[in-house]
C-alpha cells in the first residue's frame, strides 16, 4: 500500500518520569518504507529515523531495525543524529478492551484513519535509557493505543490519563468521508474495574468541543475534560503516510475530569499526570445539549 502509516502509542510512567515510544511505520507515493521512533519525555521530545533499515508490522509487532515493539513489552536499541537510546520494558496484566475501540465505525470504507486501544491499564517494569538519562518503572504503569491509514485527522481532540486504578481516554476528530465531513467521538473508561465505552455508533454526541475542552452525553453517562496548562512538545504526524505534518502533545500537563451517570458524579478530579493534544482550533462547537 502506498501513502499509509501505521504506529503504536507506548506511554509509561515510573519513579522517575513519563516516557512515550511512537513506533511507526510509513510508506509514502513512491512505495518506499521508512520507519521511525519518537521518544517523548516530560522534557524534550526526539525522533529518530530509520533509513534504509528494515522495518517490519508482524502479527501486531512492529520491527524496526533492533528495536521491538509489542504487546507483552519493548526492546529499545536506537541512535541517530546525536541521539542514544536503549532499554527493556515488561509489560503485565494488560486491560484490553471488552469492545473494539472503533466499533461498527471501523467497518467503513476509506477512512482517513483508524483508531486501537490495546490495554487501557497496565504494568510496566524495566528502564529506558535516553541520552544519559535513566527512566525506572519498575511496579509502573502503562497505556497503550495505535493508529493506522493515510492521516491524522485535520482537527481532533485527544486526551488520556491514568488515575487510581482507573483510565480515562477521549478522542474527537473531523473526518472526512465520502465528500463530506462529520466529527465523531471516543472514549474508553475503567472506573472500579468496570468498562464503559462512549462512542459515535453507540450515540454519544458531543455537548461542547473546543481547543482543550470536551464535554459528551451518551443516553444516562456524561463525560467531560478540560485542558487546565499550556505548554507541549512538537511532535511529527503523518498526512499521506508521510512524517510531514507538526502536532503538539502535552504528555504531562494538568487536566481536569468528570464522569457522571443519571445525574449522579462517579468521579470528578484534577490530574497533573494527564495528557493532551488540541488541534482542533480558536473554533468552538456546541452541539446538542
Amino acid at each position: 500500500m502506498k501513502n499509509y502509516f501505521s504506529g503504536m502509542y507506548f506511554k509509561q510512567r515510573g519513579q522517575n518520569g513519563t516516557v512515550a515510544l511512537i513506533p511507526a511505520i510509513h510508506c509514502t507515493a513512491d512505495g518506499r518504507k521508512r520507519g521511525s521512533i519518537q521518544l517523548v519525555t516530560e522534557q524534550e521530545n526526539h525522533c529518530i529515523w530509520l533509513d534504509g533499515q528494515p522495518v517490519q508490522n508482524k502479527k501486531g509487532e512492529y520491527l524496526l531495525a533492533d528495536s521491538r515493539f509489542s504487546s507483552r513489552g519493548v526492546h529499545l536499541e536506537a541512535a541517530s543524529d546525536g541521539i542514544i537510546a536503549a532499554g527493556d520494558l515488561r509489560f503485565r496484566n494488560l486491560t484490553e478492551p471488552q469492545t473494539d475501540a472503533m466499533g461498527a465505525l471501523r467497518l467503513l470504507p476509506f477512512l482517513e484513519c483508524r483508531h486501537a486501544v490495546y490495554s487501557m491499564r497496565h504494568a510496566v517494569d524495566g528502564c529506558l535509557t535516553i541520552n544519559g538519562k535513566t527512566y525506572f518503572f519498575d511496579g509502573g504503569e502503562g497505556y497503550m493505543e495505535g493508529d493506522a491509514g493515510r492521516s491524522f485527522p485535520r482537527k481532533y481532540l485527544w486526551t488520556q490519563c491514568l488515575f487510581g486504578r482507573g483510565s480515562v481516554m477521549i478522542s474527537a476528530a473531523e473526518i472526512p468521508y465520502l465528500g463530506m465531513r462529520f466529527t465523531g467521538v471516543l472514549a474508553m473508561l475503567l472506573y472500579q474495574g468496570k468498562q464503559y465505552r462512549l462512542a459515535s455508533d453507540c450515540g454519544a454526541h458531543i455537548v461542547h468541543l473546543e481547543q482543550g475542552r470536551i464535554a459528551i452525553r451518551q443516553k444516562n453517562l456524561f463525560l467531560s475534560a478540560e485542558l487546565l496548562s499550556q505548554g507541549g512538545a512538537p511532535l511529527k504526524a503523518p498526512r499521506s503516510g508521510a512524517m510531514t505534518r507538526t502536532i503538539r502533545e502535552q504528555l504531562r500537563c494538568c487536566a481536569r475530569y468528570r464522569f457522571a451517570k443519571d445525574g449522579r458524579t462517579l468521579f470528578a478530579f484534577e490530574s497533573n499526570r494527564a495528557s493532551f493534544e488540541s488541534e482542533w482550533g480558536t473554533e468552538s462547537a456546541h452541539v446538542r445539549n
